[in-house]
Protein backbone atom coordinates (compact mmCIF):
# COMPACT_ATOMS: atom_id res chain seq x y z
CA UNK A 1 0.00 0.00 0.00
CA UNK A 2 1.66 2.91 -0.90
CA UNK A 3 2.51 5.57 1.70
CA UNK A 4 -0.32 8.69 1.81
CA UNK A 5 1.10 12.01 2.27
CA UNK A 6 -2.26 14.14 1.74
CA UNK A 7 -6.02 13.63 1.68
CA UNK A 8 -8.27 15.67 0.33
CA UNK A 9 -10.57 17.05 2.95
CA UNK A 10 -14.65 17.67 2.24
CA UNK A 11 -14.21 21.39 2.87
CA UNK A 12 -11.45 22.06 0.10
CA UNK A 13 -13.72 19.79 -2.72
CA UNK A 14 -15.67 23.42 -3.94
CA UNK A 15 -12.12 25.40 -3.42
CA UNK A 16 -10.78 22.70 -6.29
CA UNK A 17 -13.53 23.65 -8.94
CA UNK A 18 -11.84 26.79 -9.34
CA UNK A 19 -9.91 26.59 -12.76
CA UNK A 20 -6.04 27.36 -12.44
CA UNK A 21 -5.68 29.20 -15.46
CA UNK A 22 -7.74 29.37 -18.63
CA UNK A 23 -10.37 26.38 -19.49
CA UNK A 24 -9.75 25.81 -23.69
CA UNK A 25 -12.02 23.19 -25.62
CA UNK A 26 -9.70 23.01 -28.59
CA UNK A 27 -6.15 20.88 -28.08
CA UNK A 28 -4.80 22.87 -30.64
CA UNK A 29 -5.35 26.47 -29.77
CA UNK A 30 -4.33 25.63 -26.19
CA UNK A 31 -0.90 23.66 -27.51
CA UNK A 32 -0.28 26.68 -29.34
CA UNK A 33 -0.75 29.30 -25.87
CA UNK A 34 1.25 26.35 -23.88
CA UNK A 35 5.22 26.51 -23.20
CA UNK A 36 6.97 23.59 -22.10
CA UNK A 37 7.51 21.45 -20.67
CA UNK A 38 4.16 20.34 -20.49
CA UNK A 39 2.64 18.51 -17.94
CA UNK A 40 -0.75 17.18 -18.55
CA UNK A 41 -3.00 15.27 -15.74
CA UNK A 42 -5.88 13.06 -17.26
CA UNK A 43 -6.49 10.50 -19.69
CA UNK A 44 -8.77 12.79 -21.90
CA UNK A 45 -6.17 16.03 -22.00
CA UNK A 46 -3.58 13.62 -22.71
CA UNK A 47 -5.69 12.11 -26.07
CA UNK A 48 -6.69 15.67 -27.02
CA UNK A 49 -3.20 16.56 -27.48
CA UNK A 50 -1.63 13.31 -29.18
CA UNK A 51 -4.57 13.07 -31.07
CA UNK A 52 -3.06 17.07 -32.26
CA UNK A 53 -0.41 15.61 -32.84
CA UNK A 54 1.18 16.99 -29.15
CA UNK A 55 2.84 14.64 -27.08
CA UNK A 56 3.08 16.21 -23.65
CA UNK A 57 6.19 15.67 -21.57
CA UNK A 58 5.25 14.17 -18.72
CA UNK A 59 1.25 12.45 -18.91
CA UNK A 60 -0.83 10.95 -15.58
CA UNK A 61 -3.42 8.56 -16.58
CA UNK A 62 -5.16 6.27 -14.79
CA UNK A 63 -7.44 4.67 -17.11
CA UNK A 64 -11.03 7.21 -16.03
CA UNK A 65 -12.57 10.04 -16.35
CA UNK A 66 -15.83 11.34 -14.03
CA UNK A 67 -15.07 7.79 -12.31
CA UNK A 68 -15.83 5.59 -15.53
CA UNK A 69 -13.70 3.84 -17.60
CA UNK A 70 -12.42 5.75 -21.03
CA UNK A 71 -13.23 4.07 -23.81
CA UNK A 72 -10.22 1.47 -25.66
CA UNK A 73 -9.25 4.14 -28.42
CA UNK A 74 -8.33 6.28 -25.88
CA UNK A 75 -6.46 3.93 -23.92
CA UNK A 76 -4.36 2.60 -27.04
CA UNK A 77 -3.80 6.42 -28.16
CA UNK A 78 -1.83 7.09 -25.00
CA UNK A 79 1.15 5.15 -25.83
CA UNK A 80 4.62 5.73 -27.74
CA UNK A 81 5.95 7.63 -24.50
CA UNK A 82 10.02 6.91 -24.13
CA UNK A 83 8.91 6.05 -20.23
CA UNK A 84 6.49 4.56 -17.94
CA UNK A 85 5.85 4.54 -14.92
CA UNK A 86 3.23 3.01 -12.78
CA UNK A 87 2.22 4.35 -9.30
CA UNK A 88 -0.31 3.83 -6.74
CA UNK A 89 -2.35 6.37 -5.45
CA UNK A 90 -6.16 6.27 -3.59
CA UNK A 91 -8.80 8.66 -4.58
CA UNK A 92 -9.08 11.96 -3.17
CA UNK A 93 -5.16 11.61 -2.12
CA UNK A 94 -1.57 12.05 -2.95
CA UNK A 95 1.07 9.25 -1.89
CA UNK A 96 4.60 9.96 -1.92
CA UNK A 97 4.99 7.08 -4.83
CA UNK A 98 3.23 9.64 -7.16
CA UNK A 99 5.13 12.50 -5.44
CA UNK A 100 8.48 11.02 -6.25
CA UNK A 101 7.35 9.94 -9.83
CA UNK A 102 5.85 13.36 -10.78
CA UNK A 103 9.70 15.00 -9.46
CA UNK A 104 11.73 12.31 -11.58
CA UNK A 105 9.13 12.50 -14.64
CA UNK A 106 9.40 16.40 -14.31
CA UNK A 107 13.14 16.08 -14.19
CA UNK A 108 13.81 13.33 -16.84
CA UNK A 109 14.71 13.12 -20.46
CA UNK A 110 12.12 12.02 -22.79
CA UNK A 111 8.56 11.71 -22.88
CA UNK A 112 7.17 9.61 -19.51
CA UNK A 113 3.87 8.77 -18.56
CA UNK A 114 2.98 8.15 -15.16
CA UNK A 115 0.21 5.42 -15.22
CA UNK A 116 -1.76 5.83 -11.70
CA UNK A 117 -3.48 2.79 -10.06
CA UNK A 118 -6.30 5.04 -8.25
CA UNK A 119 -7.06 8.32 -9.10
CA UNK A 120 -4.49 11.35 -10.65
CA UNK A 121 -7.01 13.76 -10.06
CA UNK A 122 -5.60 15.85 -7.23
CA UNK A 123 -1.98 15.41 -9.27
CA UNK A 124 -2.25 18.99 -10.95
CA UNK A 125 -1.56 20.66 -7.54
CA UNK A 126 1.71 18.98 -7.05
CA UNK A 127 2.43 19.23 -11.04
CA UNK A 128 2.76 23.15 -10.69
CA UNK A 129 4.99 23.23 -7.36
CA UNK A 130 7.10 20.51 -9.52
CA UNK A 131 7.89 22.14 -12.65
CA UNK A 132 10.00 25.12 -13.43
CA UNK A 133 9.14 28.63 -14.12
CA UNK A 134 7.42 28.89 -17.56
CA UNK A 135 6.35 25.01 -17.72
CA UNK A 136 2.49 24.50 -18.65
CA UNK A 137 0.14 21.72 -16.56
CA UNK A 138 -2.54 20.57 -18.68
CA UNK A 139 -6.00 19.30 -16.86
CA UNK A 140 -9.79 18.67 -17.55
CA UNK A 141 -12.28 20.76 -15.98
CA UNK A 142 -15.20 18.49 -16.27
CA UNK A 143 -17.91 19.38 -18.71
CA UNK A 144 -15.92 22.54 -19.31
CA UNK A 145 -12.74 21.88 -21.53
CA UNK A 146 -9.27 21.88 -20.45
CA UNK A 147 -7.42 24.20 -17.45
CA UNK A 148 -4.10 25.61 -19.13
CA UNK A 149 -2.16 26.40 -16.24
CA UNK A 150 1.13 28.24 -17.01
CA UNK A 151 3.56 27.72 -13.99
CA UNK A 152 5.25 30.87 -12.45
CA UNK A 153 5.73 31.88 -8.77
CA UNK A 154 2.71 33.46 -7.92
CA UNK A 155 0.63 29.76 -9.10
CA UNK A 156 2.75 28.08 -7.49
CA UNK A 157 2.19 30.28 -3.97
CA UNK A 158 -1.89 29.23 -4.86
CA UNK A 159 -1.41 25.91 -5.62
CA UNK A 160 1.17 25.05 -1.82
CA UNK A 161 -1.64 27.14 0.00
CA UNK A 162 -4.04 24.52 -1.66
CA UNK A 163 -1.94 21.73 -0.51
CA UNK A 164 -1.36 22.75 2.98
CA UNK A 165 -5.29 22.98 3.54
CA UNK A 166 -5.22 19.09 3.08
CA UNK A 167 -5.12 16.66 5.81
CA UNK A 168 -1.68 15.23 6.01
CA UNK A 169 1.83 15.50 6.14
CA UNK A 170 2.39 19.23 4.44
CA UNK A 171 6.55 18.98 5.16
CA UNK A 172 6.98 15.28 3.55
CA UNK A 173 5.36 16.80 0.73
CA UNK A 174 7.63 19.94 0.85
CA UNK A 175 10.77 17.90 1.00
CA UNK A 176 9.47 15.28 -2.18
CA UNK A 177 8.94 18.20 -4.18
CA UNK A 178 11.78 19.73 -2.99
CA UNK A 179 14.24 17.22 -4.24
Amino acid sequence: MAEVVLELPDSLRGELKEPLGPVYTDAEVLYGDATAPIVAVGDIVTYHLLEAGHRPDVALVDGKTKRERVEREILDAIDGFDHRIEVENPPATLTEELLSALVDAVGREGSVVITVRGEEDLAALPAVVAAPDGASVVYGQPDEGMVLASVDEELRVRCRELLAAMDGDYDRLSAILAA
